[in-house]
């Protein structure tokens, strides 16, 4: 096995100004921001996904099970005349208070019940509660919208991305109520599609201190109109994830006005670096495998680039960050462990793995041609 290497991208356009207000100007001082980030909300999210489901009427949490360390619950919420329940599970510290939570929506996928993964929760002291996203709205190119969240809400336009990263907020609630979390220490994450999931729900939820998408691609925090091919460690090559793949394949997953634009990506008004500003000046961590050809670590590199430019204007530098590893496209009790010294490192000042900003894309040039304001 050898390592993964970057054989070639291409630029169709370069990335739109976070800065650049409706009227073509620019905003010049932090105190603009508040303005400008509603409009980059309503493109990096109102375009990207269709919006966001609003608002439930209840959030009301149900034990089903008391376990030794896993309890069971349904969370009951939307609205009361038509409610939409869905299970969420807790694994807490003995005897935890106040102690950081890391919420996953990824219960469909099999790693977040490995053991190997949950120990390293364990042995780091924090809650880890993950939940099936799909009890939401079903993740199936052949279901219409006539089930789950849809139902509750049909004169919404809201994708099934969105309603996924609904449900990471409605779990925020949850165990708020439920009071064993230290509201300042909420970590939102998950995997592939999962992690795209947890990069809008944390981009929408202020509440979540720490984002952390794992191996998101397009749609999450790679890039449309960046394009690349990697050489995977096992000889393999692989194309980055093209949207019109997307929008052919699982289509749901975003909202309605992307279809216009799915051989036309260099004309989109935004890009991945929207919604990682719409993060600022909370902590985000991308992390991505090397050889994870298909979800464009480049594009998630420039993207956090240029969205740098967004945290460093409003003070928290240094709360961007990317991290690559050797390996393919999964999520890795090593990716876990990444993320816990991460909470660590800011919520007690524990130091900061070695491997973290440390990247093989440094001599790219970058792919934004703007830069932010001179305060």
């Amino acid at each position: 096995m050898g390592h993964a290497e970057l054989k070639e991208w291409t630029l169709l356009s370069p990335l739109p100004d976070l800065f650049e207000k409706d009227d073509g100007g620019r905003i010049a001082a932090p105190e603009e921001w508040a303005a400008q980030r509603e409009r980059i909300y309503r493109l990096g999210v109102g375009m990207q996904y269709g919006g966001m489901p609003p608002e439930p009427e209840f959030v009301e949490v149900e034990l089903l099970h008391p376990g030794s360390s896993l309890n069971t619950y349904r969370i009951h919420t939307g609205k009361r005349e038509k409610p939409v329940t869905f299970i969420m599970q807790t694994i807490v510290p003995k005897d935890a208070k106040n102690c950081p939570v890391v919420i996953d929506g990824d219960g469909c996928f099999p790693y977040v019940y490995r053991d190997d993964v949950l120990k390293e929760f364990e042995n780091a002291g924090v809650a880890f509660v993950r939940f099936n996203r799909t009890e939401i709205v079903h993740d199936d190119y052949r279901a219409d919208r006539n089930h789950g969240l849809y139902e509750v809400y049909p004169e919404y336009t809201f994708s099934a991305l969105a309603a996924w990263a609904w449900g990471f907020h409605r779990c925020t609630d949850a165990v708020l109520q439920l009071g064993f979390a230290d509201p300042n220490w909420i970590a939102y994450t998950g995997h592939s599609r999962g992690g795209k999931t947890a990069l809008l729900a944390g981009a929408t939820d202020p509440r979540a201190a720490v984002v952390n998408p794992n191996g998101s691609g397009t749609a999450g925090a790679a890039c449309y109109r960046l394009r690349s091919k990697t050489l995977a460690e096992d000889g393999s090559e692989e194309v980055s994830e093209p949207l019109s793949y997307l929008l052919g394949a699982v289509p749901y997953w975003l909202g309605p006005e992307m279809k216009e634009y799915g051989d036309r990506e260099d004309e989109l008004p935004f890009d991945s670096h929207f919604l990682k500003a719409l993060v600022a000046p909370r902590i985000l961590l991308c992390t991505d495998a090397l050889s994870d050809g298909w979800a464009n670590p480049l594009g998630t590199y420039m993207t956090s680039k240029a969205a740098k430019e967004v945290f460093r204007f409003l003070g928290a530098e240094d709360h961007i960050m990317n991290r690559y590893r050797e390996g393919v496209h999964c999520h890795t009790p090593d990716d876990v462990r990444i993320l816990l010294n991460v909470i660590a490192h800011f919520r007690s000042g524990a130091p900061l793995d070695e491997t973290i900003n440390h990247t093989p894309f440094d001599a790219i040039p970058p792919v934004h041609t703007w830069h932010c304001p001179e305060k």
